[in-house]
């Protein structure tokens, strides 16, 4: 909250009820209300009377269109309306998102490097598609990326990207300096994509260091100090024993100092942290992309599932993309997999989305000439069929009196598969020696449920003469808690098993190597949190 002054009194809104502050702003404040009608809860963000000048009644539209226009995706905060309150002030109807955003969880408690590695990617996929869209965002910071109910990264406040609708002088207005690239220091201020870049590496290095790039514990971090240091200081390292050489350079290649030297684009950026957990062992996380320039035969898939460009239509982010789908799936020749367990579901198409672009051209876009499309790949899909033969029976009476013989064969059969399906779910092995299924598509993280449960913290293996003994700690344990373990490997799913107690025992495999697995919080309703992955020193 911003302590220079008190907050506005809330407007009277129609269809909406006033139920606390959520924070103060310079040119706004943000309102907790309920609206009545879908009853739900919305974050309302109100411009300050002192503030409708002309120029930035300008820019608070401006935001509200461009983040309306933005907002399907699953990383960008939804806008649900936006007008004029009685009292004259214009407000943005939101998406509520009750958790402590970045900028506070990072100055009260350690963030692993599994959900850094995750939230960066995530934001990745929001920035990508604000850029294709010709939109920067400019301010981004560990405090414009809110959680949503469901644990998922939410991007915010695009009102500087709007700003420049009112002309280049408001360029350095509410520049947040710690994460900042050098060249809007600079004696002519430049601001592009590779900028949003180098802030979105500079708030992972900060949720994974606990502090700003630049900033020095017990120094002089003033405004003027920082400034110097972005434009001239080598970035030192995170200062984490858990972070890996490799996402430190990762981190350094998105904040280098000269743009030509970061990556070249955000989703770029997201598969550079891909690989970083490939290298740890991690399930990897999806990059969502919505590109309106692609028609909707034109759908891509990129990286076997971990790049998901979408138009307008719905496609499986988990497919291969090695040809093209068959029209005829009854006669065609795509080989079918065969499997050495049950086979799972296939996963749900992901939600069709749209995203439309402005009407009119806005300042501060990125050229569409520097924002190329990938070649768009062709789909694969293989389709699972049970087919029944067809069975006649001849009306004779020597035929129908084959037939309770034949019924009762039939029956006896369909109970022999049962039990052999019941046994290969449930038989044989101590969790440790379950078993695994094949599979091409990547591995998802394991969801019980409301992932508004704690995810377990501290999830950490130790070798002893039993075997691997794995321990974790239930951030907020309540009655009835138990655990939903399974092992994490690349490439394929594991069985998971409920334990109660926050300890686990693991064969190692034959040969030694690395060996993580994923733990989830089950609470007694069923609700559950969303995995933390751990692995053996």
């Amino acid at each position: 909250m911003n302590a220079r002054r008190p907050p506005s009194a809330p407007p009277e809104i129609p269809g909406f009820g006033y139920l606390q502050l959520l924070g103060s702003g310079g040119f706004a404040d943000v309102f907790l209300y309920e609206q009545r009608m879908p009853r739900r809860r919305v974050a309302i963000k109100v411009l300050l009377a002192e503030a409708l000048t002309e120029g930035a009644r300008e820019s608070f539209d401006a935001e509200a269109n461009l983040m309306a226009q933005l907002s399907t995706h699953p990383s960008i905060v939804t806008i649900y309306q936006a007008d004029i309150a009685t009292d004259g002030r214009p407000y943005l109807a939101m998406e509520y998102c009750p958790k402590p955003n970045l900028g506070a969880r990072y100055r009260r408690e350690k963030i692993s490097v599994s959900e850094a590695l995750r939230i960066g990617i995530q934001v990745a996929g929001a920035v990508e598609t604000s850029h294709r869209a010709g939109i920067l965002h400019r301010d981004i910071k560990p405090a414009n990326i809110l959680v949503t109910e469901y644990n998922r990264p939410a991007l915010t406040d695009f009102g500087i990207s709007v700003a420049l609708v009112g002309g280049g002088e408001q360029e350095s207005v509410g520049m947040s300096i710690p994460w900042s690239p050098p060249e809007v220091f600079g004696a002519v201020p430049s601001s592009g994509a590779a900028a949003d870049i180098y802030s979105l590496g500079a708030t992972v290095y900060t949720i994974l260091a606990g502090r700003s790039p630049f900033e020095v514990p017990g120094g002089a971090n003033t405004g003027l100090d920082l400034i110097a240091r972005i434009q001239s200081s080598p970035l030192s390292p995170t200062g984490r024993a858990d972070v890996p050489p490799s996402l430190e350079a990762v981190l350094a290649t998105a904040m280098a100092k000269r743009e030509d030297q970061r990556y070249g684009s955000a989703l770029e950026f997201a598969r550079a942290l891909q690989k970083v957990q490939l290298e740890l062992s991690m399930s990897v996380t999806p990059t969502d992309v919505l590109d309106e320039q692609l028609s909707s035969d034109e759908v891509e898939e990129e990286d076997e599932g971990n790049t998901r460009i979408r138009g307008i239509v719905s496609i499986d982010p988990t497919g291969p993309v090695t040809g093209r789908r068959p029209t005829d799936t009854s006669t065609s020749s795509v080989p079918r997999p065969t499997f050495s367990a049950p086979v799972p579901p296939l996963a749900p198409p992901a939600e069709e989305r749209t995203l439309l672009r402005p009407a009119a051209p806005v300042a501060g876009r990125v050229p569409p000439s520097r924002l190329s499309a990938p070649e768009p790949a062709v789909e694969e899909t293989v389709h699972r069929e049970a087919v029944a033969a067809p069975v006649t029976v001849d009306e004779a009476p020597s035929r129908r009196r084959l037939l309770p013989y034949l019924l009762g064969a039939a029956v006896l059969v369909v109970l022999i598969g049962v039990g052999a399906l019941v046994f290969a779910l449930n038989g044989g092995g101590s969790p440790a020696e379950q078993q695994a299924v094949e599979t091409d598509k990547p591995v998802d993280e394991i969801d019980v449920g409301n992932s508004a449960v704690d995810a377990p913290t501290d999830v950490t293996g130790q070798a002893t003469a039993d075997g691997i003994v794995f321990t974790w700690t239930n951030p907020d344990p309540q009655e009835g808690d138990s655990y939903r373990w399974s092992l994490a490997t690349p490439g394929t799913v594991n069985q998971a098993v409920r334990v109660d107690s926050t300890t686990v025992t693991v064969q190692p495999p034959e040969g030694g190597g690395t060996v993580c697995i994923e733990v989830a919080v089950v609470r007694s309703d069923g609700k559950g949190s969303e995995p933390t992955v751990g692995c053996t020193p």
